[in-house]
Order: structure tokens, then C-alpha cells, then sequence
């Protein structure tokens, strides 16, 4: 199984890749055809994936969430759902090529880690551990697709790009999937503090990856705030909204390399 999955994951990343690049080269030069070839391989990659994640789990006999490969895997999985369920909502072509290497990325970077299936600690023997990383797969993918369309919002403000959507458009929807994401954030706190009063018998102990998921939070609540309060658009919120996804990375990523606490196990 561990051969199908690793194998399968390989023809993702590869699928992957070539999406990434056929997007690129249909904005470069707007061909139909070059953008039904970058969905089309971006949903074959999603399939293989699919069936890597499903060996995974008929291996271990549990969901992928265990671990940073695992993790990492599902998020670029999540990411790339994402992408061609948002794009096909919105059609929104640009911002789809400028995710798509971010599921390339995370793919890539997984193929890396150590694959190899340990018995669980019992931290992790719990429900609560597939409702929190479930929610947050979610939640960090939308932001992912977020930090894209808010990202092309300052190339177009600078640059007036002629092949980008229009600034409202970008403006609005990247408001439009903050304020979809931002639930499932506070569902990630949530079943967080009660999985860690199950694992660790407290709710709330300040633990690095706690604290930064309580930031991350808080900028997001600060972004929603500024807009529908303070009326903050344009560049202003565009940025809020970079901030926001390099918080994501920070409290996914940057917290189990660099600091120490009860989530290391993730490294």
C-alpha cells in the first residue's frame, strides 16, 4: 500500500506541475483551450490524490491527520479541492493559477517527508483529532485561495494588469472567502482547546501552536472588523489579508520547526 500511495503521490505532484504551468500560460496568452487543460489536469491530479490519501488510510486504518507528512499531504489535497470548487463558483482563472502552486508546493514538500506509519501516541487517539484537522484543512485552504486573489489585487493596483479581473471583483471575493474560512477557525480553536483538555487535561495552556492559532485568529477578526465596520478596502485589506495567510504559515509550519511545545509531535 505504502508503493501505491508514494507512487500515486508522485503522478499528483507531476499533475500538479503541469497545472501550475498551463495556468500560467493561459494568462500569458488568454487561450481557452489552455485553461480547460490546466482544470482538467489540476481535477486529474485531485483524483490521484484521492486514491494516494485512500491507500494511506486503508494502511493505517485511520484518516491521514496523524503527523507533518499526513498533514501536509491532506493539506495540499484540501487546497486543490478548494481551488476547483472556488474557480468554478466564481471563475476566477487567475487567482486558480496563482493557488495552484501552493497545492504543488505542499504536494512537492510531502514527498519528502518520512511516510513511514507509527503507532499513534495517545495524544492523537482521539475523535477530536479528526474534527480539528479536518475544520482546519478547510479553513487553511480558503485562506490560501484568499492570500492568491488578494495578492493579484496589489499586482493589479500597481501594475494595472489588463489580465486580471477586475480590483472589485478580487477585493470581493477575497472578503467573500475570509468571511466564509473565518468559522471554521474558531471551530479550529474550539475543537483544539477540547481535544487538548481530553489529551492534556487543560483547555488553554499557551502552548506556541495555541498561541499562534489565537493571532492568526485575531488578524482575520481584525480584517472583517476593519471591513465591515471601518469600510476598509483596496490595498489596506489586500494586505491585511497577506498578513493573515503568512500568519496561517507561521502557526501551520514555522511553530513545529521553531518552537517547541505539546504539538512537536507534528515535526
Amino acid at each position: 500500500m505504502l508503493n501505491i500511495e508514494s507512487n500515486f503521490l508522485i503522478f499528483t505532484v507531476g499533475f500538479y506541475g503541469l497545472a501550475m504551468v498551463a495556468g500560467f500560460l493561459s494568462i500569458a496568452f488568454k487561450k481557452s483551450l489552455i485553461d480547460r487543460a490546466a482544470t482538467w489536469l489540476l481535477a486529474g491530479g485531485l483524483v490521484l490524490h484521492t486514491v494516494s490519501l485512500g491507500a494511506r488510510i486503508a494502511a493505517s486504518g485511520r484518516l491521514p491527520f496523524a503527523n507533518l507528512y499526513e498533514s501536509m499531504t491532506s493539506f495540499a489535497w484540501g487546497i486543490a479541492l478548494i481551488i476547483l470548487v472556488v474557480n468554478y463558483i466564481y471563475n476566477v482563472k487567475a487567482a486558480a493559477a496563482a493557488v495552484t502552486p501552493i497545492a504543488f508546493l505542499a504536494a512537492l514538500y510531502a514527498t519528502t517527508l518520512n511516510k513511514a506509519i507509527e503507532p499513534l501516541m495517545p495524544a492523537l487517539q482521539s475523535n477530536w483529532l479528526l474534527a480539528h484537522v479536518g475544520v482546519a484543512i478547510v479553513a487553511y485552504g480558503i485562506f490560501a485561495f484568499s492570500f492568491g486573489t488578494a495578492v493579484l489585487y496589489l499586482v493589479k493596483a500597481k501594475y494595472d494588469a489588463k489580465w486580471l479581473p477586475a480590483r472589485e471583483k478580487l477585493d470581493e471575493l477575497t472578503y467573500k472567502l475570509i468571511a466564509f474560512a473565518f468559522p471554521f477557525m474558531i471551530l479550529v480553536i474550539i475543537t483544539g482547546a477540547v481535544w487538548a483538555e481530553q489529551a492534556w487535561g487543560t483547555y488553554w495552556s499557551w502552548d506556541p501552536k495555541e498561541t499562534w492559532s489565537l493571532i492568526t485568529t485575531l488578524i482575520y477578526l481584525g480584517y472583517l472588523h476593519a471591513r465591515l465596520v471601518m469600510g476598509w478596502k483596496g490595498k489596506v485589506a489586500a494586505w491585511f489579508a497577506v498578513v493573515g495567510f503568512l500568519a496561517v504559515i507561521f502557526t501551520y509550519l514555522g511553530v513545529s520547526f521553531l518552537l517547541s511545545g505539546l504539538h512537536s509531535y507534528a515535526q
